[in-house]
């Protein structure tokens, strides 16, 4: 395949105004051994607790960001994560009600750190028409013309693949990631804040095909450089690059991003190359991507509407279109639910199984700093989003045609029939306040955490800090519930959710737990899915088997009763008697079959309360954009167990 830059680029096309450059802290040395004996010196608890945290971060390091008028550094990050304020591009603050437990920094390695050089430097890159054109940005406009001269360089580039690629300087990018590393190694705080050093890899096909993955060091050893899309656009390369780094003492993952806006391409039948799968790929891909990441600021990727048909639940937040792109993106192959079933049958026809992965969720913000709240909602990129009327969520300005063609709102709106408000049209008015990559792990540390990542103890969530508990086992009885040993029961009797369920002949039984967030909404109803292989063909259902307000499971339905939740839409209030502060239950499968493969994974949905979009018009005093959905149930997903006959 051509290697082609131009979509990297256009793929997040977006803009904000810069703030003045902040200096970055001076680097402090870190000896591991002192690291080393404090973790040492931190109690473990061996029921494991759960932590919350956001693996996919980007700063003024990263070539997009900038444009988008990011100058936030990684240390700004950290310090956003672990509670405090962090100016927007627009100067507001952002602030989350409670702090993170994790963080990484994954700045985009292509180009890592080049467009803040290029604009703030005095080497050759300054010299570039680009980094003249960053200098200047000031508004939304400004950003968009800024973008304009990235592309026209990278076309160039590609179009002469003989002349030099001045931005593509290894100084300069050894400088920014080593950069990254100390920001890392400096706000590394064991049993208190834990951070990992990490990077995008950002690649995919050749028409917006979304194939980006984020890379995690267990620890502090990493490479001098990261691999990235300017050595090779196959993620296959960057597997081998990462087991030749393993190899060498340098342990890592990588975590897919987006599928949902792959077009298919995330979870194909075939290697990059179109040739077959086989046990060797299936290996090497599990080796180095235990986890993939199923919720973020651009949308849902555990299941489609399309694929699930049966699952009142499955429109959640779906982003119909490719990263940068107003192409459609196909369901099929580009969602997690499905690619669990596209990995049974490949077991079962071929003996190996290249998507037995884990979930977390993560924020994708180019903000450094995550938007996990619907009612304290910051979009993603700047203030081309940070205006509700930018994101669609409100009505554009009245002066909105006279702005010029080069405003980067200009054509991207619609009009009703009946002539009335006109919405931009833009990508945000898809994303959402979303996600959290949360593990349960015995102390707040690389290696503990890290270790719930390898072993797939992992869950995410739409943005609160719901918790989930999941375990599979022969021996479980409802006896165990509201014991106070119930925890250890569940792990000395049974697997806990990543895990493997082998032959039984009679159906297996499931611990599932959830409690809500104090800072959200209630919880509504748990919810056990299943997917399994039935004479070929993959086959799904959803259970649920726990009901908020005394309600009962019908057992026809399998489904909760309505608890009676309701959303105020002109104010936005909720109704705040209804729901669960905690749920659980053994469910035993009431229709397993000992020969049939299968994956089960909990879900679990809070009451509903009003979008960002719906806050966005109660504030502004209009009515809300009726494309647009006015409620949402935040929810949280479990890793699944694998039943293997």
């Amino acid at each position: 395949m051509k290697k082609s830059l131009l979509p990297v680029v256009v793929l997040l096309v977006a803009c904000s105004a810069p703030e003045e450059s902040q200096q970055p802290e001076p680097a402090t040395p870190v000896a591991e051994p002192t690291e080393q004996a404090a973790t040492q010196s931190i109690s473990r608890n061996p029921e494991r607790n759960a932590y919350f945290g956001d693996l996919h971060i980007h700063t003024r390091y990263s070539f997009d960001a900038y444009l988008m008028g990011t100058r936030a550094t990684p240390d700004d990050a950290y310090r956003f994560a672990k509670g405090d304020a962090l100016a927007h591009a627009s100067g507001f603050e952002m602030k989350m009600k409670k702090p993170l437990d994790f963080l990484s920094v994954t700045d985009h390695a292509f180009y890592l750190g080049a467009m803040r050089e290029a604009a703030e430097g005095d080497g050759p890159l300054s010299e570039l028409d680009i980094g003249k054109t960053a200098r200047e940005i000031k508004t939304p406009v400004d950003s968009m013309r800024a973008f304009g001269a990235a592309i026209t360089y990278l076309g160039t580039v590609s179009a002469n693949p003989d002349q030099p690629d001045v931005l593509n300087d290894l100084d300069v990018r050894r400088s920014a990631w080593q950069s990254i590393i100390e920001s890392a190694e400096r706000h590394n705080d064991p049993g208190n804040f834990t951070t990992f050093i990490g990077y995008e890899y950002t690649t995919g096909g050749p028409e917006f095909q979304n194939l980006h993955r984020n890379v995690i060091f267990a620890d502090s050893k990493a490479p001098d450089t990261p691999f990235s899309r300017l050595e090779s656009l196959n993620p296959e390369d960057l597997w081998a690059w990462m087991d030749e780094q393993r190899d060498a003492g340098i342990e890592s993952l990588a975590i897919p991003h987006n599928s949902n806006g792959s077009d298919g391409w995330m979870f194909q039948t075939t290697r990059f190359d179109g040739s077959p799968q086989d046990a060797d790929y299936a290996d090497q891909r599990m080796r180095n991507e235990p986890l993939v990441e199923n919720t973020q600021v651009k949308g849902t990727s555990d299941t489609h509407p399309l694929l699930s048909p049966n699952d009142e639940w499955a429109d959640f937040e779906i982003m119909p279109i490719r990263v940068a792109s107003n192409l459609s993106s196909r369901p099929e192959g580009s969602y997690v639910r499905e690619a669990y079933g596209t990995g049974l049958k490949l077991e079962e026809e071929y003996g190996f199984n290249p998507y037995k992965f884990g979930v977390i969720g993560s924020s994708d913000t180019h903000n450094a700093a995550g938007s996990f709240e619907e009612d304290n909602y910051w979009s993603k990129t700047g203030i081309t989003d940070i205006e509700p009327h930018q994101r669609g969520s409100i009505p554009l300005p009245e002066d909105h045609e006279g702005m010029g063609d080069d405003n980067p709102l200009a054509g991207a709106s619609e009009e009703s029939d009946d002539e009335g408000p006109k919405y931009a049209n833009a990508a945000s008015q898809y994303w959402g306040a979303s996600g959290l990559a949360a593990v349960w792990a015995e102390s707040n540390t690389r290696e503990d955490i890290y270790g719930a990542f390898r072993r797939k103890e992992t869950f995410s969530t739409s943005g609160p800090h719901i918790k989930v508990r999941f375990f599979g086992s022969s021996e479980y009885s409802e006896d165990m519930l509201g014991a106070k040993d119930v925890i250890s029961q569940a792990y000395a009797k049974g697997v806990t959710m990543g895990g493997d369920l082998t032959r039984m002949e009679t159906a297996p039984s499931f611990f599932a737990w959830a409690s809500r967030d104090a800072d959200s909404k209630a919880l509504q109803r748990l919810q056990v899915i299943k997917g399994w292989l039935e004479d070929g063909e993959v086959k799904e259902q959803v259970f649920d088997i726990a009901c908020s307000d005394g309600g009962k499971v019908d057992p026809a339905t399998h489904r909760c009763p309505d608890n009676g939740a309701t959303v105020d839409l002109a104010t936005c209030a909720t109704s705040e008697d209804k729901g669960a502060a905690e749920l659980q239950a053994v469910w035993q499968d009431p229709a397993f079959n000992a020969d049939q493969r299968a994956f089960y994974y909990v879900r679990v949905l809070e009451n509903p309360k009003c979008r960002w979009s719906t806050w966005d018009a109660v504030r502004a005093g209009v009515e809300p954009n009726p494309s647009m959905k006015a409620v949402i149930q935040d929810r949280a997903w479990s890793s699944a167990i694998w039943y293997n006959p």
